[in-house]
C-alpha cells in the first residue's frame, strides 16, 4: 500500500474514533484532524473511504454536513 493510501487508511480510523463518541460536522472532523498533523484534502479522503465502506450516514443540513456512524 501507498504512503498516501495508507495515511488516509490512518485517518479513517482517526475519523472513526472521533464519529464513534458523538455525531459531527465535516468541518469540525477537519478541525480535530488538523491537530493530529491531518490536511483538509486527507480528511475528506478518510470520510470518503468509510462512505464507500457503508459505515457513516451524513445528513446536508443547508450548508452544514453532519455525519455520524451507522
Amino acid at each position: 500500500m501507498s504512503d498516501v493510501c495508507f495515511r488516509i487508511g490512518e485517518a479513517a480510523g482517526h475519523v472513526y474514533r472521533l464519529l464513534e463518541k458523538d455525531e459531527s460536522t465535516i468541518s469540525k472532523v477537519k478541525r480535530a484532524l488538523k491537530k493530529s498533523g491531518y490536511d483538509s484534502e486527507t480528511v475528506l479522503m478518510a470520510i470518503g473511504w468509510l462512505a464507500r465502506e457503508d459505515k457513516l450516514f451524513m445528513e446536508k443540513i443547508g450548508n452544514i454536513c453532519v455525519i455520524k456512524l451507522k
